[in-house]
Order: C-alpha cells, then structure tokens, then sequence
C-alpha cells in the first residue's frame, strides 16, 4: 500500500516475500518523501480520473488477473475509492504504473538492505537487476534509496563492481552524496 499526503509525504506497507522461494519477512513499513514531481504527478492524474468516482475496472472477464488494485482519494470536499483488476482508461493506467514502479523501486531497496547485512555476494546481482530496469524508466523515484547506495558506494569491503554500480545508481537518480 502506498499512501501520499499532498506534502509529497508518502508511506510504503509491504508484506510480500524477496521471491518465491523466500519465507515471508515481517512487514516492512517506510516513510519517504516523494519529489515534488512525482507527487504532483499523482495528484493529477487523481484529478484526471475524476478522483475515481464511476468506473474505473474494465469489466471484461476474459482477461488474466494482474491482482485487485484499490485507488482511493480523500479530501475535506471528497471520499471516493475504486477496486479494479484492469482499466481501459489511460489515466487510470498510468497512475497504476506510476504506484507500482514506485513499488518495485522500494522492493529493491529492501532486498539491497538485506543482501548488505546478509548476503553481499547477492548484491552484484541485485544492483545489475534495478540498474536494468532503471534504464528502461521501470523505476519511479530512485533517490529514495539514496541513503542504502550511498553506503554500499562508501564500504570499501564491497567489492569494486558493487560499490560502482551503486554510484551511477547515485548518478542516475540524481542524488547528492
């Protein structure tokens, strides 16, 4: 779950597993700050799809589940929430991907915060994987993992190609050091 205040104040609630083999970890809640961009974006789009008041789920029922996905908004003037698997509307869809790159981005920095503390030889992988798909733009708000790549680029017991990888991660996501 992820919720945004119009500050760009945002929280993260996940209590899915590393993969499919993993145990499930406890939950992991984060709060963060999204950049005035992002948040801006989410908040137009919210404006766009009417703040999801009517309908919002395709309806078709020959189409693979992708998982129920809820939106809701909530001001003084308004209270409105929609549940759907797939929507035809393109503002619809690109709030949904918007969340859910978000998503993957902070997936990937609980798994590179375990993998520093428990598993350093998975991170070479790991960070190849987020530069990947950071570089087909599959990623939304880099810099929040600024602070874990920030440390893997400082510990000089990490391997080379770790620590550097993790400073064009730096660099791509425009984050001070």
């Amino acid at each position: 779950m992820i919720a945004v205040s119009s500050d760009g104040q945002a929280t993260y609630d996940s209590s899915g597993r590393f993969d499919n083999d993993s145990e499930p970890p406890e939950d992991f809640k984060l709060n963060l700050t999204l950049s005035p961009s992002t948040a801006q974006r989410v908040f137009d789009l919210s404006k766009r799809a009417h703040y999801f008041q009517g309908k919002v789920d395709s309806g078709k029922k020959n189409l693979a589940s992708t998982g129920t996905k809820t939106l809701a908004y909530k001001d003084s003037d308004r209270s409105t929430s929609a549940t759907y698997n797939y929507s035809q509307n393109p503002v619809i869809q690109d709030l949904t991907a918007l969340f859910q790159n978000l998503s993957t981005t902070l997936e990937f920095g609980r798994r590179i915060e375990f993998y520093r503390r428990y598993q350093k030889l998975a991170l070479d992988d790991e960070l190849k994987r987020l530069e990947a798909m950071s570089k087909q733009n599959s990623i939304e708000e880099l810099s929040a993992l600024g602070p874990i790549l920030q440390q893997i680029a400082n510990d000089q017991s990490m391997i080379n190609p770790v620590r550097m990888r993790a400073e064009r991660l730096l660099a791509r996501g425009s984050i001070p050091k």
